[in-house]
């Protein structure tokens, strides 16, 4: 691995000689100052082992490059485009915000584009494999990478999971629970916590997509091309033949016309029934319909001009799913009352009302082909976060392998597709879908971060090692404002930008949660909580101007984010929003994932290796 000064000052953090000239080690701090100054020097020794970054260059990609922008782009709408688009426009019309659904699409597309943006910059400035993990390790640190990766590792075992067990239940309604019915009669599981019975056709699947991406990716993604296809198809086809039986009444219904029920209230009727606040509800729900885009950050060593082809796929495959869930929810909303959609399968409950049940089996093939879609957009990823942590060391080496022949991780691909395959075939998964969420949710804040960081560091080593770092209260506070007019980043500069953005960190905690938990206070006006609101809301907006007043690093990228840093920032106060909805069992077995990964056993040994030798830890840079 490749830790250069310029993009590795922490590496060095607290290095210093004594007069005569020798290594400051740890036993000579002990012997000079006594137990305090040799434990701040182990901690700073720690620090720097736990915080070194990689270099931001290319290098040379291991991976075949055979993707192009087209198939990076497939690539992102079938992983993003999944069975969702034919379910979830019927749920939030109907239990958050009527046919203003369209407004809740269009708000969560938006969110979507801010973070699509920050993935966008960071795959033209490293075009590797590994997405959210490596711009972390190339920004933040060694620790907070392992971190994003573990998340991200969690992510997609359990998304290529649930989609896989989706598919089956699909396929096995679709054949009056065949397989179901012979699978539980001949291998009955009657153990708490897992599955009926072992889902062997699950398993089936998972195995031979992940044997199909092992072989090779061109030949992958052309079938993943096909069933894009099909799926935008369908979705056409659905858009179409709504349209010729859409009717706007349905957007202006009277309030005397909603059922009324004591176990459901349906608003008051018209095009936002449930208000401001069923729209930015149902935005929340719809966020986790644009899911999926990352993916295509993954394919950094595969891309053929991964610069230019990751941030047109990012961006394109956004606009295609939005106009798709537009367009859908549309003329779902326009044929029937929102009162009265299904909120399970919408659109065969809509096409029974009309009449035209032969269009159910249509919607069926748009399905099965964006559950293909959306599987292989689950499966792809993970052997590529799995391939980048092995070649860093933080996971057993040979998962980084890569065959010569075909020119994949093959034994990443393998062991991931077999433990997913696992899980799939033996686990219920409900329980732990919104585990996807929170790992997604803190990849897409980790990033924006990076983005912000990185926009305005120092550029190159000669100029930090030159230029001391010189902190005081005085020069902070001058700095906060650019008193002094600098035209481009300062150690000085460099230093507030990092402690700003963790405080930015704290201020959108703070604000969201007075938004979460007061909401309603907030709305009606009550003087504490609107002034706790407005506090946060005064601390986040104070923090963006600083950023904004920092010098910009003059590296000239290939995209670059727009609106530095209030686009970012607003990325991150979105997820840390919608963190905070998810409930706290989510929490829960988020820090058990954690607790369980902390270091691997590959990664134990890299670093047990420099600890061990902390008394003795040579110095690498003389006194300034």
């Amino acid at each position: 691995m490749n830790y250069p000064e310029s993009n590795n000052d922490s590496t060095n953090y607290g290095s210093t000689r004594n007069h005569s000239g020798h290594e400051y080690s740890v036993r000579q701090a002990y012997k000079d100052g006594g137990i305090k100054a040799g434990a701040v020097r182990a901690v700073r020794l720690a620090y720097g082992i736990i915080s070194r970054r990689k270099a931001a260059e290319e290098g040379v990609a291991r991976l075949a490059r055979v993707l192009s922008a087209l198939d990076l782009t497939a690539l992102g709408v079938g992983s993003t485009l999944g069975v969702g688009v034919y379910v979830l426009a019927g749920d939030v019309a109907k239990n958050y915000a009527g046919p203003a659904v369209i407004l809740s699409f269009l708000l969560a597309a938006v969110a979507s584009v801010f973070a699509g943006l920050c993935y966008a910059e960071f795959g033209a400035r490293v075009p590797k494999a590994g997405s959210a993990y490596v711009y972390s390790y190339v920004c933040v640190g060694e620790f907070i990478a392992f971190i994003i990766g573990w998340n991200l590792i969690l992510e997609y075992i359990i998304g290529a999971a649930s989609v896989v067990k989706a598919l089956s239940e699909y396929l096995d309604s679709l054949l009056d629970k065949a397989m179901s019915t012979s699978l539980e009669a001949a291998m009955p599981l009657n153990t708490p916590h897992l599955a009926r019975y072992p889902d062997l056709f699950a398993f089936a699947v998972i195995m031979v997509f992940s044997v199909a991406l092992a072989l090779g990716v061109k030949e992958s993604t052309k079938f993943n091309n096909l069933c894009t296809g099909v799926n935008l198809c369908v979705v056409l086809f659905v858009i179409i033949s709504g349209s010729f039986k859409a009717d706007t009444k349905n957007w202006r219904i009277p309030a005397s016309e909603v059922p009324k029920s004591q176990k459901k209230d349906f608003g008051s009727g018209g095009f936002a029934p449930y208000g401001l606040a069923g729209i930015i509800k149902g935005a929340a729900v719809c966020f986790y319909g644009f899911i999926g885009f990352d993916c295509v950050a993954t394919a950094g060593e595969e891309a053929r001009r991964p610069q230019k082809s990751i941030p047109f796929a990012v961006v394109a495959s956004l606009l295609v799913v939005f106009l798709a869930y537009c367009g859908v929810s549309s003329v779902l909303t326009l044929m029937l009352p929102y009162y009265m959609q299904d909120e399970k399968a919408p659109f065969p409950f809509v096409y029974d009302q009309l009449g035209w049940s032969w269009a159910k089996y249509a919607v069926s093939v748009g399905a099965i082909c964006a559950l293909c879609s959306s599987l292989l957009g689950a499966v792809f990823p993970l052997p590529r976060i799995i391939y980048a942590m092995a070649s860093d060391g933080l996971l057993f080496r040979f998962l980084g392998a890569v065959s010569e022949r075909f020119q994949t991780p093959l034994a990443g691909t393998l062991l991931a597709g077999l433990l997913t395959g696992t899980l799939a075939m033996i686990f219920e998964l409900e329980q732990l879908i919104h585990m996807m969420s929170i790992g997604t949710l803190l990849a897409y804040s980790m990033v924006a971060s990076c983005v912000l960081l990185l926009r305005y560091e120092m550029g190159g080593a000669s100029t930090r090692g030159a230029e001391p770092l010189r902190w005081s209260t005085r020069a902070a506070l001058r700095q906060l404002r650019n008193a002094d007019a600098h035209a481009t980043p300062t150690r000085l500069s460099a230093a507030l930008v990092a402690i700003l953005v963790a405080l930015y960190g704290v201020w959108c905690f703070v604000l969201m949660v007075s938004v979460n938990q007061h909401g309603d206070a907030i709305l009606a006006g009550e003087p504490l909580a609107v002034a706790i609101c407005c506090s946060g809301a005064a601390l986040v907006l104070a923090t963006l101007w600083a950023l904004s007043r920092q010098p910009v690093s003059e590296k000239k990228l290939a995209f670059s984010v727009p609106l530095v840093p209030w686009l970012p920032g607003l990325s991150i106060l979105i997820n840390v929003y919608l963190m905070l909805n998810l409930d706290y069992m989510t929490w829960l077995r988020f820090g058990v994932w954690i607790a369980a990964g902390r270091y691997p056993l590959a990664s134990s040994l890299r670093l047990l290796a420099p600890l061990s030798s902390l008394l003795s830890v040579p110095d690498f840079r003389t006194d300034e």
